[in-house]
Order: C-alpha cells, then sequence, then structure tokens
C-alpha cells in the first residue's frame, strides 16, 4: 500500500524535473551574468530540483487525500444517520464517494477498497483504519482510527460517537481548509517578491546593457554574487515563515 508521507518520483517525471531545473538554472544565471560559462557551471544545481518536485507532489497528494476524507466524513455520517452498522457503512462507502469525488482511481478510493476487503476478510475495523491513518500521517485519520479503537473496547453508542466525531472533524477541516487558502494567497505574493529582483536585473540587461555593464565584469560579479546568496537565504527563510502546520 501507498506510504504517503513520501514520493517516488517516476523515470519521466524524474527526466523532466532534471530537465526543467537546469534550463531554469541555467536562464537565471545568464540573465544575472550575462556569462554562458558561469551560467554553464551553475546549471548542475538545478538537479537538486526533483528533490523539491517530489515534496510538492507528496504535500499536494496528502492535502487532495485530506479534502476527500472530508468527503468521505460527510458520507459517512449520512449512511450511519440511515441506521447502518459502523462496518457496513464502510462497505458501502466506496460506492457513495465515487459519485462525489468523481475519481475511481483516487487514493482514498482505493484505500476504501482494501478496507472492505480486509473486512470481508474478517479483520477489524480498527486494525484497518490504524494502518491506513499510520501510513497517511494525517491528525484527522488518527483522531478517527482512536476513537473507533476507543469505542470497540469500551463499549457504548458507536454509531453516534462516529457520527458526532465525523461532524466535529469535518467542521475542523472545513476552517482548515479557508486559513490554507490565505496561506496560499500569502506564498504565492512571496514568490513574485523574490523573483521581481531576478526580473528587474534581466529587463535592466536587455533596456540597458551598458548601464549594468560594471556589474558583469570584475567586483561586480563579486557584488552580483553576494546578492544573489543573499536573496536565496531571504527566500529559503521566507518559505520557512510560510511553511505552516495546521
Amino acid at each position: 500500500m501507498t506510504e504517503y508521507g513520501t514520493y517516488r518520483l517516476s523515470t519521466i517525471e524524474k527526466l523532466w524535473a532534471n530537465a526543467v531545473g537546469c534550463v531554469l538554472c541555467f536562464t537565471v544565471i545568464w540573465l544575472m551574468y550575462r556569462h554562458s560559462i558561469i551560467a554553464l557551471a551553475a546549471t548542475p544545481v538545478g538537479l537538486l530540483y526533483p528533490r523539491y518536485y517530489a515534496k510538492a507532489l507528496c504535500r499536494k497528494r496528502r492535502e487532495k487525500l485530506r479534502l476527500q476524507f472530508k468527503d468521505a466524513l460527510h458520507a459517512l455520517s449520512s449512511l450511519l444517520s440511515a441506521g447502518r452498522s459502523v462496518e457496513n457503512a464502510f462497505m458501502t462507502l466506496e460506492n457513495d464517494l465515487v459519485l462525489l469525488i468523481g475519481d475511481t482511481r483516487s487514493d482514498l478510493i482505493i484505500e476504501l477498497k482494501a478496507i472492505a476487503n480486509r473486512l470481508k476478510n474478517g479483520e477489524q475495523l480498527e486494525a484497518c483504519l490504524r494502518d491506513f491513518a499510520k501510513r497517511s500521517d494525517l491528525e484527522e485519520l488518527k483522531s478517527f482510527a482512536d476513537v473507533i479503537g476507543i469505542c470497540k473496547r469500551a463499549g457504548g453508542d458507536l454509531v453516534e460517537v462516529v457520527r458526532k466525531t465525523s461532524q466535529l472533524i469535518g467542521e475542523k477541516l472545513e476552517v482548515e481548509l479557508e486559513v490554507s487558502v490565505l496561506i496560499s494567497q500569502k506564498k504565492f505574493e512571496s514568490r513574485i517578491m523574490m523573483g521581481m529582483p531576478f526580473a528587474f536585473v534581466g529587463i535592466l540587461g536587455f533596456m540597458a546593457a551598458d548601464y549594468m555593464q560594471p556589474l558583469h565584469q570584475g567586483m561586480g560579479i563579486v557584488l552580483l554574487t553576494v546578492c544573489i546568496l543573499l536573496l536565496m537565504g531571504c527566500s529559503w527563510w521566507m518559505s520557512r515563515i510560510m511553511d505552516i502546520k495546521l
């Protein structure tokens, strides 16, 4: 089963990421220095881009899983309110969720199919959910799995507890979604701010080449290198600030 904490790039994805990283690195350095040799020497730095690309895809996959889990909780609450048992609701949850998601090959649909098959083979629901929660590393899934396990051991109205828990987790995810929209806006603004100096220097290099000529020789190259390193450090620090865990 899929480990959602990591993402393995396919061969095509890795080649594409390497090509994009090297071309982008060569273009940026050439626009700044206007020296092909310096740009070629800095091109291998673009080989680090696949690692960043894999992390971005992993983050995107886990976020998509969280959003689909919210829809699954709403569907599960409806099934429980209709009088189904928890196990029976999970057995039929896949069919209802396909209508909401519209993607039969999504990660959550595949996981629900696996849970349904394991239930048919006599495995306990809480064990299936704990395994899924451990691989997904999502706090909401871990909380939901813990609730199922506690209710199974301690007894009580399992259907009502699961229904209330599903409602609370769903409301929590909706609030976090609103906050993540605001954070995404600020992340986009920060990327624009960090890209503007490079774009500004590149435009000046085309429109006022004589004015920028001192930066392309002697101490100008050293000064430009220091400025680029400072901008990279600022970009790294800004990305750390924007990396807010909800």
